[in-house]
């Protein structure tokens, strides 16, 4: 179990320690800000892009080879990160991390579903599963400023080197083979719609800080990312082997988690990408401060998913989610009406409610999920939790950025920002009291 959860705790890490990165490798490789965007939401996009083609992939060849295959891709591209002579380069090599990213992911939880087919046993490996996202996301800003403000910030990349050399040996070693379902193949133009819909979403979103939101080209990339998911779902009601069935879907507790996922991602990860530029660029602190700065918000994911996972057995996962959505929901909107130029520590409680409601929802999100799901599609009912969930980081990351962009000044664009993350967080909340069963779901 451990060496699943370090691979997914290395791709979160991923995610959290570049945040305070970004603008100092703005700086050294000139990036303007629609690059630096880029090179947080180049990996994203992909991430979330390809999750159900690893998901589809892992169900039919094996979850544990790909996830192997994923460590594997994802520390090779972690070298090319820090190698990169320019941005153009570091966004290709992100590109490439993305995909092992996204090859790592949905085998966790599937191999974690293998392992421990017991409710109980389950919760606590998928508490544990959540605390590693805690505990990556509580070191990345830290870990993030302390290696750019000493070493440089290509060690950001670096240090994936000898933990995805450990994860893979580790994982070869001690997790048993998967089965595999060979006779499912593989939907390529499912796949390929549900690329182009993630990509062309997070591009007009990203160009909208540059052209403004009226702007043709970001119309158009919305407009054709809308028919690229009508594209799919069409694929997905006529193929005989869908990578997604459509049944899926139709399950409350399948769907509603889904959005949950989306939508607590897009307030948590858009809050850290905004307050990060915030805390560098208006209030001149260094990496590594505002690495400190961020630790509040962080630390308490830890914390929750541990709690998360105890509270689900005695209380059920709805209410967990509930309460989760509805304090982090209060926390934004208590930043968004904190004033113009409020003082640091004014933000302190706000970014504790959202990293603790964020982390204490994910627990039970996961949990029904996966319960919701057939054996047999583990590794899609996975993907299709995490794409959602990236997806909305992506649109988290790509709406800060923009709203930063085109506000007419920094402070309205990150209140904005906040009081949007807020909303999100109560749509999740809402969604949880109609979708996520008051007991625990039993397999379908």
């Amino acid at each position: 179990m451990l060496a699943v959860c370090a691979g997914y705790f290395m791709v979160i890490l991923d995610v959290t320690v570049i945040n305070v990165a970004v603008p100092v490798i703005g700086r050294e490789l000139r990036a303007s800000l629609t690059g630096i965007q880029w090179i947080t939401d180049g990996y994203t996009l992909v991430f979330a892009g390809f999750l159900l083609t690893a998901g589809a992939l892992g169900d039919r060849l094996g979850n544990r080879r790909v996830f192997c295959s994923g460590v594997a891709v994802f520390t090779v591209s972690s070298a090319a990160c820090a190698l990169a002579p320019t941005a153009l380069f570091l966004v290709a090599a992100r590109l490439v991390e993305g995909l092992g990213a996204a090859l790592i992911v949905p085998g966790s939880l599937a191999l974690l579903q293998q392992a421990y087919p017991a409710p109980a046993a389950r919760s606590r490996a998928f508490g544990l599963w959540g605390s590693m996202a805690g505990i990556a996301a509580s070191a990345g800003p830290l870990l993030g400023g302390l290696l750019v403000s000493t070493v440089g910030w290509r060690w950001v990349f670096l240090i994936n080197l000898p933990v995805g050399a450990a994860c893979l040996v580790l994982t070869l070693r001690h997790v048993a083979r998967s089965p595999r379902h060979t006779e499912r193949s593989l939907d390529w133009p499912a796949q390929c719609a549900v690329v182009a819909a993630v990509a062309l979403l997070t591009a007009a979103l990203n160009e909208a800080g540059r052209r403004g939101w009226s702007d043709p080209a970001v119309l158009a990339g919305a407009g054709l990312a809308a028919l690229a998911v009508a594209a799919f779902a069409l694929r997905e009601r006529l193929a005989r082997t869908p990578a997604l069935p459509l049944s899926l879907l139709r399950s409350r507790a399948m769907s509603g988690g889904a959005a949950i996922g989306m939508l607590f991602n897009l307030g948590f990860y858009g809050m850290v990408f905004t307050a990060s530029l915030e805390f560098q660029h208006q209030r001149g602190f260094s990496a590594l401060r505002t690495g400190v700065a961020l630790f509040p918000a962080v630390a308490m994911t830890t914390f929750a998913s541990v709690l998360s996972g105890r509270l689900s057995r005695r209380t059920g996962h709805r209410p967990l989610v509930i309460s989760g959505m509805l304090l982090a929901a209060l926390g934004l909107a208590a930043w968004a009406a904190a004033g113009p130029d409020p003082a640091y520590a004014l933000l302190v409680a706000p970014m504790m409610a959202a990293g603790f409601g964020t982390s204490f929802a994910l627990t039970g999100s996961t949990a029904t999920m996966m319960a919701s799901a057939p054996p047999q599609y583990s590794g899609t009912a996975s993907a299709l939790f995490n794409t959602t969930r990236q997806l909305g980081s992506a649109i988290g990351v790509a709406l800060g950025g923009s709203l930063l962009a085109t506000a007419g000044s920094y402070s309205v664009g990150l209140r904005t920002s906040m009081a949007i993350g807020a909303l999100a967080y109560l749509t999740a909340a809402g969604l949880a009291w109609l979708c996520i069963p008051a007991e625990p779901t039993k397999a379908a």
